[in-house]
């Protein structure tokens, strides 16, 4: 088994690049299939999931070159099938991009329902609501989504919840539709807008990404692009808390600021000095006091859901108490039980945790559950004195580049082991 090693105690000092975003790339990558021409993908993030996705599309019948690590070329004119049996989709949940990719291009998709991280209820209805309001048939059988339509029409959309993955999906399914597509209450995360600007190059009119609503009209030949995948701002943000939580000073690069409000808040209300320029942001503590805060997540452009887990490892050795309320995933406190391994101070009543600051955590075998709970243990780890093991590590695999050479390079000592 592997796992990461961290030996504590080290402060962050340096600089960093960003990657591309993953919630952007796995979004963009199943949607190449909708292209009518080769679509040349940059900046992709050069973890599992982007890896898992580069090989679905080739056994879908797609063409995909690779020039190096962070950019491919997709041709998707080979496609042929619309069928990703649960061998394909059970590593990661953003396969589910597949149906709306499938109905825009085929009008047909057979897609197993995802897997993905085990962080409480995920369902896909909405998805198939919009689907539905497109003109799909949608059939359940087997554990196997079926979607069919002589012609996707075009419609109205209200989401009745705002869902990242179904807007994105409904998206794509309008995609090559001619008349107009109206969504309502849609999601406005950085993601969206970055699928919405792949989708224009193709030559589809997205109009509103970013806002409440979205309009689309498609076309029933489309092109092929260049496109570079915006910075993950979940990657930065974390590297933003690893910043704070070992009291360093850590030059985030690469990244648009404006997508991190909701951490610089809530990093510069704890105490922490946040500077900002054109596309860095700089995290320092010069000797600060630093205090608990409370945070409580929602979308965008609300403090995000995945970086709930590794501001809880910062807040455990804060000065004074703070609350973390979950309300997005309900299942998103796994890894308390893991902190609380380390010594910290943790309460958990339904989807409120409240955390008394501790003077300092200690090393100790822990394991990650899900993707952004290894990241929470990373940062704890180089908070703690001595050993922290951490295993689970294909979840952290899933999103992020080279962790632990990037933490390297700024000053941490982790390692990777087998046991």
């Amino acid at each position: 088994m592997e796992k990461f090693l961290v030996r504590g105690g080290k402060k962050l000092v340096g600089k960093i690049k960003i990657s591309g975003a993953k919630n952007a790339a796995v979004a963009i990558l199943p949607a190449t299939l909708i292209a009518g021409a080769p679509c040349k993908i940059e900046n992709l993030p050069n973890i599992s999931d982007v890896k898992i996705l580069t090989e679905m599309l080739q056994k879908l019948g797609a063409k995909v070159t690779v020039h190096d690590a962070n950019t491919i070329t997709v041709d998707p004119r080979g496609a042929t099938s619309y069928h990703a049996p649960y061998e394909l989709v059970k590593k990661f949940r953003a396969s589910y991009y597949l149906m709306g990719a499938f109905l825009s291009r085929y009008k047909k998709a057979k897609v197993a329902l995802p897997g993905g991280c085990k962080i409480g209820p995920r369902p896909i209805d909405q998805h198939l609501k919009g689907f539905e309001a497109l003109g799909a048939q949608v059939n359940i059988d087997s554990g196997e989504v079926e979607l069919n339509s002589s012609e996707i029409c075009g419609g109205h959309v209200y989401m009745d919840i705002v869902s990242v993955g179904a807007t994105i999906n409904t998206m794509l399914a309008a995609a090559c539709c001619e008349n107009v597509t109206t969504i309502e209450n849609v999601a406005k995360e950085p993601e969206i807008v970055d699928v919405a600007n792949f989708l224009s190059a193709l030559g589809v009119s997205v109009r509103g990404a970013g806002t409440d609503v979205i309009r689309i009209q498609g076309k029933t030949k489309l092109g092929g692009c260049t496109h570079s995948v915006i910075p993950d701002r979940i990657e930065a943000g974390t590297y933003m808390v690893a910043a704070a939580a070992t009291r360093g000073d850590v030059t985030i690069t690469d990244v648009i600021p404006k997508h991190l409000d909701p951490i610089t808040a809530k990093l510069r209300e704890s105490g922490v000095t946040v500077e900002e320029g054109d596309d860095f942001i700089r995290v320092r503590c010069n000797g600060n006091k630093i205090k608990g805060t409370d945070i409580k997540t929602f979308p965008y452009p609300g403090y995000p859901t995945d970086l709930q887990q590794p501001m809880m490892s910062y807040l455990t050795c804060t000065d004074g108490a703070s609350t973390v309320t979950e309300n997005i995933f309900e299942n998103r406190f796994q890894h308390v039980d893991e902190l609380a391994r380390m010594g910290a101070d943790i309460y958990v009543e339904g989807r409120m945790a409240v955390i008394k600051g501790v003077k300092s955590l200690k090393g100790a075998e822990v394991k990650a559950t899900d993707l952004r709970a290894g990241s929470a243990l990373i940062i704890a780890g180089m908070m703690a004195d001595g050993e922290t093991k951490v295993s689970g590590v294909e979840h952290i695999k899933r999103g992020y580049e080279s962790i632990d050479k990037k933490l390297n390079s700024l000053g941490a000592d982790i390692s990777f082991v087998t046991e």
